[in-house]
């Protein structure tokens, strides 16, 4: 049996060196950029290996622990205060939103181990699926297409395409079913 008062972590110095370096440009470039500069704040994420579809919003305030694992679809969305805790890969697909002050965590330790070694497992989270609000999810959990989680939930496991699930742990409430807007309500929706 190992000491358990001496951790090894399995990160490398590279990668270590890769988020001091990218800490300091989220500090004095990204933070402080103005809300609408999506750009700008696109190039600094792809420069750092991120992979970000076309109009996608990273908002300034949205923390990314490591953006060389971090996709972002066409259009989608991490909110202000999101925490992107992305020592494994987050997958955002087209049109996907992820609300304030959501977490997104791939990371955990293996409590069973006397060294309690790090585990990690990627998120997905499916096009046009919405994580609400304060919403965590866990490591390996993927959410389908079209799914929404609800405002301050927790969710540990898959979540079907076009599910609704709320809740701590998140369990099923209902099918999303997507209305057809007319063309004169689209301005009041």
């Amino acid at each position: 049996m190992s000491d358990p008062r001496v951790y090894k972590s399995r990160l490398s110095l590279s990668n270590r060196v890769a988020r001091v370096l990218w800490g300091m440009v989220w500090i004095i470039l990204y933070r402080p950029s103005p809300t609408p500069f999506f750009w700008w704040r696109r190039i600094l994420l792809r420069c750092f290996g991120a992979t970000v579809g076309v109009k996608a919003n990273p908002y300034p305030r949205c923390s990314i622990w490591a953006p060389w694992n971090l996709t972002m679809g066409a259009h989608s969305c991490l909110a202000n205060d999101v925490d992107c805790y992305s020592v494994d890969k987050i997958v955002l697909g087209e049109f996907a939103t992820v609300s304030q002050q959501a977490m997104l965590c791939t990371a955990t330790h293996d409590y069973n181990a006397p060294d309690f070694r790090l585990v990690t497992r990627p998120i997905v989270i499916g096009p046009r699926a919405w994580v609400g609000a304060r919403a965590f999810v866990g490591p390996g959990v993927n959410v389908g297409e079209g799914a929404v989680i609800g405002a301050m939930s927790a969710v540990f496991k898959e979540v079907e395409p076009w599910s609704v699930v709320a809740g701590n742990p998140a369990q099923f409430l209902k099918q999303r079913r997507v209305r057809n807007v007319h063309p004169e309500e689209a301005e009041l929706v």
